[in-house]
């Protein structure tokens, strides 16, 4: 904290009081900053500095289709600190229970409809190259790392095979469009207002409609009934003016979420072997489960089903 205090001297907000706001999944750290009622958060990407000028920009594209994100009052690119406006302290994930969930993902689906409409101009593309390197994550950290398993010729064809299937169907659907990526219960805020506001979006891509639809309504830390989960999908599919029956969206969405969940199974397992985060490793169950009911559906992946089946998480 001394380095983000030491900065915060050269700046307006040198006498206000600063606290541990929240860290999250990569080397950022946020700050809350209080003075006379008022509040503002501090980002300390001082590890990561060059994540900043793709948060800036990514902000900009975003405040310009009406997404709510956060306002920039002070930045300094060279060390890594941004000001931000504060959305407070209640994410999406604490507030949604049975009653409330389809309403708040609802407005949360409005918000994904307006980042479709956000530039995309110079993001990096969700191609097939990077779609399967996603995917190799689970093999490499979370099969052969994690679990220590030594994968068989047949396990590689199963997964070859299959990672083929889902990033053909994942490419037929509809592209081009701003992916956040990390669009999920604890990167939405409820803000004072009520409304959703949106953070953590500088790794945005060009990519598949669906991406940002399953990261929210397949939530790695909470779960909802599958049929209305399903129901809302087909909701989105008539928000966004999509014109595709229902079984070939559900079935984008289906693979979407396989090609996702699979990489965070590698994801989880890395931040845990790599970077000695052991939070993520409770959301290992869910995000298996969520792998394996999606992929016995579909004829083309019931061998990824039955390859995860043998899991014994430990």
């Amino acid at each position: 904290m001394h380095k983000v205090i030491a900065w915060l001297k050269e700046t307006p907000y040198a006498a206000w009081e600063v606290t541990v706001a929240s860290e999250d999944a990569s080397f950022r750290r946020y700050f809350r900053l209080q003075r006379d009622g008022e509040t503002c958060i501090v980002m300390d990407a001082s590890l990561e500095t060059a994540t900043l000028a793709p948060f800036l920009d990514v902000t900009e594209r975003l405040c310009k289709v009406g997404v709510r994100v956060p306002k920039v009052y002070a930045e300094d690119r060279t060390q890594g600190f941004l000001v931000l406006e504060d959305f407070g302290s209640q994410p999406l994930q604490g507030a949604l229970d049975g009653s409330n969930f389809k309403m708040l993902y609802r407005q949360c689906m409005e918000e994904i409809v307006k980042m479709q409409c956000a530039n995309v101009d110079g993001l990096p593309l969700y191609d097939k190259a990077f779609l399967h390197f996603e995917m190799n994550l689970m093999q490499q950290w979370f099969l052969q790392r994690y679990l220590g398993w030594t994968l068989s010729p047949n396990d590689h064809s199963v997964l070859s095979n299959v990672f083929n299937s889902i990033s053909e169907i994942v490419l037929q659907q509809p592209q081009g469009v701003f992916v956040h990526r990390d669009y999920h219960s604890r990167n939405i805020m409820l803000t004072p207002g009520g409304k959703a506001g949106v953070i953590d979006y500088q790794d945005a891509m060009n990519g598949a409609v669906t991406y940002d639809l399953v990261s929210l309504l397949k939530d790695l830390y909470i779960r909802f009934d599958t049929e209305d989960i399903e129901a809302l999908a087909l909701e989105f599919r008539d928000m966004a003016g999509l014109d595709v029956d229902d079984s070939t969206f559900l079935k984008w969405f289906d693979f979407m979420g396989m090609q996702r969940h699979i990489k965070v199974l590698g994801i989880f397992s890395r931040l845990y072997l790599r970077d000695n985060k052991s939070g993520y490793l409770k959301d290992l169950p869910l995000t298996l489960r969520y792998t394996i009911e999606a992929a016995e559906r579909y004829e083309e992946t019931k061998p990824l089903a039955k390859l995860l089946k043998r899991v014994e998480l430990p």
